[in-house]
């Protein structure tokens, strides 16, 4: 049974920061294909930041120098270091587990969260000005 538990979530100012992390098991995890979506009221479900086995990493455009993925393998954790957040970053946030191989594929599936076979609950990240 893979099992993702996301924590780190919460409110904070516009310009600061929060790190979210993403325990994850019963799975081969160095192998397996990790990302995080979001999803603001009314809007889709959308990726932000992607990194696949080998540590590769890919971001989508509005967060790009703003947000860093990192995966710790030991661990079995995945992190997203958020900075400078905006108030368009209010959202849930969801980690997400794929088996997409290889990681160059990985990190192509920004737009593909159907490819994501394993999501956690999601945790709510609210910037105020």
């Amino acid at each position: 049974q893979v099992r993702l538990e996301e924590s780190g979530g919460g409110s904070v100012q516009s310009g600061g920061s929060l790190r979210l992390s993403c325990a994850a098991s019963g799975y081969r995890y160095s192998s397996i294909c990790m990302g995080w979506f979001r999803q603001a009221l009314e809007k889709e479900r959308e990726g932000v930041a992607l990194i696949g086995s080998d540590g590769r990493s890919a971001y989508e455009d509005s967060v790009k120098d703003r947000f860093a993925i990192s995966r710790d393998n030991a661990k079995n954790t995945v992190y997203l270091q958020m900075d400078r957040l905006q108030l368009e970053d209010t959202a849930t946030y969801y980690c997400a587990a794929g088996r997409i191989y290889p990681s160059g594929f990985c990190i192509q599936a920004m737009t593909r969260p159907a490819d994501f076979g394993y999501w956690g609950q999601g945790t709510q990240v609210t910037v105020s000005s």
